[in-house]
This record gives C-alpha cells, structure tokens and sequence, in this order.
C-alpha cells in the first residue's frame, strides 16, 4: 500500500467517522432540543437522500474533468460548512438549508474517494483496496456512533453544537491531508464493453453490463441496507418482541462480522467469479431472512427468537463483507478509461435511490405485515442471485475473475493482466 493509498484510507475513515459522529442524533436534535418538531425533524432527513440525489449526476462529470480530488476537497469543505451551520441552527429554514449542505458534500465524497482508490490501484490490488475501505468505513460510524453517543445531551444544545463543530473540524483537517496525495495515473484492464454513444451518461446507459449491474445495485441495497434500521428494526420490535437492547446487540453483531470476517473472507473471494460471489450473497441473504422469519413468526420462546433476530444481522455482515471486495471493483473495471468518476457516481446514485425507498417500502411493511414482509424480501434476496448469474454472461473473463487470467498470463511468462490499460 502507498502513500497516497494509506491517506485515502485515512479520508475513507475519517468521513464514515464524521457521518457516524452525527446522523444518529440529527432527529432528537431538530424535533426535541431545537423544538423544531417531528415534521422538520423527518424533513431533514428527506433533504439529506434529496440533496444526494440532486448531486450526484453533476459529481460524476465533474469527477471525469476536474478529478476526484478538487472534487472531494469542494465535498469536504461543503459538509463542514453544513456541518457547523447545523451545529448554529435555530430556524428549520436555517436547519433544512445546512442540512442540505451537509448531505450533499457527504454523498459526493463516497465516489470521489471510490474514484482515487481505482486510481491507485491495479486489478491486482483493487479488491483488496475496496475491502480495506469498506472494513475502515464501518470502523469509522461505529467509532464515531458511540463517541457522538457520549457527547451529546438533549438538556443542552451547547453539547450539539460542540458535536456538529467537531465533525466540521474533521472534515476541513482531512481536506488538508488530502492536499497531500499525489495521484498516478494507474493502468486497468481493456475489455470492457464499448458503448455505442460518445459522451459520459450515453455510454454508460449503453453499456449493458453496467446497466444490469445498477439494477442489481438498486435491490442489493434496497433489500439489504434499506431495512436495517426501518423495516427490519420495525419488523424485530413488533412482530418477534425484540427489545431495544438486543437490537443494538443486533446491529454490534453485524459489525463484528464484518471486521472479523472482511479479511478472512477476502482470499476466498478474490479467486471465485466476481458474479457467483454475488449469487451466494443472495442466498445468504435468503437464509437470513428466513431465519427473521422464525424470529417473528416461529413462536418459540422470546430468547430463541432474540437470538435469531442477532443471527440476521450476523448473517448480513458476512454478506456484506463478500461484496465489499466484489462489487465496487467490478463497477471500475466496467468503466472505460477516463470515466470511472461517472460510473462511480451512477453507482451511488442508484444507492441513494435504494436508500431512499427501501425505508419508505420496508417500514410500514415490517411493522404491520410480517409474514409478507419476510416473504417479499427472501424473494428479493433469491432475485439476487438470479440477477447476478444473468450479469456473468455479460462479463468477459477478466470482469468477472480477474485473477484466474493474472495467473494465466503469469504462468505463460507474460505480463501481467494489469499492464494492459483498462476499460473499454
């Protein structure tokens, strides 16, 4: 790992740090210590998925002109901006319009940092790259949750004002450490799809492995991180009698999985084709929420349907930690050379739209119809798999396992696979 590698991480920590710091308490502190009212408070919330929304197409060409870094450094000094103004707010015009801020500089960092690390990066790294910050990024909201936990009190809005001042204090500290990266101009492989129409958007929606693999973005995070906290949480206290406790033992585990199993899991991943990888997840998934079903519906004792809630979310993480080192080197070795800032910023614009409906899908559903509840979703997940076998066919053999051609070239005496430039 380089140097500007190791401050990308360092970036990568820092913002998920900044996102966990905060967002948690972002309703108690608008509806209760503002007394701004549940309205506003639900409002703010909507501004940060609409503020993304709004961003994200515009981030991805400036990403492919300017490069990520001026991008990320406009991101970065945005959100501390809205960070600090939030932190002052005492109107709901002066709260929404900081809010805004805030979550547009935050959505915009996650593809300008995703589009440093592709540059930094070899096939031969990549995966292990994106599984670093995914590992960090988790790290960092859990780090940053619990520390912004034991800040704040809803007595004084002097203690959310320090928070909101904090997290603008790390945003503008890690813009000064990415000033400091040098970015190279890394190869990638060349055999990606050509699109058909010139310009950045055209050629993407052209490119029909990319627009398979957004679709199955869109109900990877609609069935999974669209219900964390709505759906799912809904669905543990109503329907299986999950105490507030054990669902933040629930979401812990989840966590725990992923950092103990992010690297244990990486070798296997890594020498699997890219979409099989994904067609077990969906069947991991299946399983999990199939034994959510058994948590709510099964009628056995409240500890035997705790501990199946917690096994859930376990079984999440180990999904998640399969995806990390799959699914977002894949999106770069699918763009052509020079536009991975756009394919980044398409992919996380079909996240925020996943983000932001599956809580308005799931939620009335976990909370009211169980069982369909947990049948839609087991569908969604086994949907998973199938959309992910269907996207293998489009891929070539370098998309879809990289390093079982490396090792080929490798064993002929040839160069390796990543000397030869990337995209299409």
């Amino acid at each position: 790992m380089g140097a500007a590698m190791r401050r990308i991480h360092v970036g990568n920590a820092l913002s998920a740090f900044g996102l966990g710091f905060t967002v948690p308490y972002l309703y108690v502190y608008v509806a209760q210590v503002r007394g701004l009212g549940a309205m506003t408070a639900g409002l703010v919330l909507a501004v940060f998925a609409v503020a993304a929304l709004i961003v994200l197409p515009f981030a991805g060409r400036a990403i492919v002109r300017r490069g990520p870094l001026p991008v990320l450094l406009v991101a970065l000094v945005t959100a501390a901006l809205g960070a600090l103004s939030l932190g002052l707010a005492g109107s709901a015009v002066a709260v929404l319009a900081a809010s805004a801020a805030l979550g547009a500089g935050q959505a915009v960092m996650q593809p300008a940092l995703a589009t440093m690390i592709v540059d930094c990066s070899t096939a031969a790294t990549r995966s292990r790259a994106f599984a670093t910050q995914f590992f960090l990024q988790n790290l960092g909201l859990g780090v940053g949750g619990l520390i912004g936990g034991h800040l704040v009190d809803t007595t004084r809005v002097s203690s959310f004002t320090l928070l909101f001042s904090i997290e603008a204090a790390i945003f503008l500290m890690l813009a000064v450490v990415m000033t400091t990266v040098r970015m190279p101009r890394a190869p990638r492989v060349e055999d990606a799809p050509q699109g058909s129409a010139k310009g950045g958007w055209k050629q993407l929606l052209g490119n029909r492995a990319m627009v398979q693999l957004c679709v199955l973005g869109f109900v990877l995070f609609f069935a999974c991180y669209g219900q964390f906290e709505s759906g799912l949480s809904a669905y543990g206290v109503e329907a299986a009698g999950i105490s507030t406790s054990a669902l933040g033992t629930a979401l812990a585990a989840n966590t725990a999985v992923i950092v103990v199993a992010q690297f244990a899991v990486l070798r296997f991943v890594e020498r699997q084709k890219r979409s099989r990888v994904i067609a077990a997840v969906g069947l991991i998934w299946a399983v999990a929420w199939a034994v959510a079903g058994y948590a709510g519906l099964g009628h056995g004792s409240q500890a035997m349907a705790t501990a199946a809630f917690v096994s859930t979310y376990a079984l999440f993480g180990l999904g998640e930690a399969m995806l990390s080192p799959t699914v977002a080197p894949l999106v770069a070795d699918l763009a052509p050379s020079g536009l991975a800032g756009q394919y980044n910023s398409a992919f996380a614009l079909v996240k925020q739209l996943a983000l932001a409906v599956g809580p308005a899908v799931g939620g009335p559903m976990g909370a009211s119809l169980h069982a369909p509840y947990i049948v839609t979703f087991l569908l969604f997940s086994l949907g998973i798999s199938w959309l992910a076998l269907r996207l293998g066919r489009q891929l070539t053999a370098v998309q879809d396992q990289p390093w079982l051609v490396r090792n080929r070239v490798v064993a002929k005496g040839g160069a390796a696979v990543e000397s030869v430039g990337a995209g299409a």
